[in-house]
């Protein structure tokens, strides 16, 4: 049975900086592209991120050039580092596979930026 467990979400200042990670266990993850999700209050959620299973990474317009997304095929892990943060990347980020998803969504992290 696959989980996702999200976390390192939090409050921060604009113009800061947060890193998170999603542990991927229940299944052979290696073999699967990641993506980082976010949804806004009111909003759709949204694809920001994605690395393929030979590290290749695209990024929605949105982050290009702030976040970087990155993974360990070890420790079964995907990670989203967010610099220059924006109020407007205040969102649940959520991990899945890329691009259809294992069918369910874990609990997701909390990224608020405001000051």
């Amino acid at each position: 049975q696959v989980q996702l467990v999200e976390s390192g979400g939090g409050l921060v200042q604009p113009g800061g900086s947060l890193t998170l990670s999603c542990g991927c266990s229940g299944t052979i993850f290696s073999i699967y592209a990641m993506g980082w999700y976010r949804q806004a209050p009111g909003k759709e959620r949204e694809l920001v991120a994605c690395i393929s299973t030979l590290f290749r990474t695209n990024y929605s317009d949105s982050v290009k050039g702030r976040f970087t997304i990155s993974r360990d095929n070890g420790k079964k892990m995907v990670y989203l580092q967010m610099n220059s943060l924006k109020p407007e990347d205040t969102a649940v980020y959520y991990c899945n596979s890329y691009p259809r998803g294992f069918g369910f969504w874990g609990q997701g992290t909390q990224v608020t930026v405001s000051s």
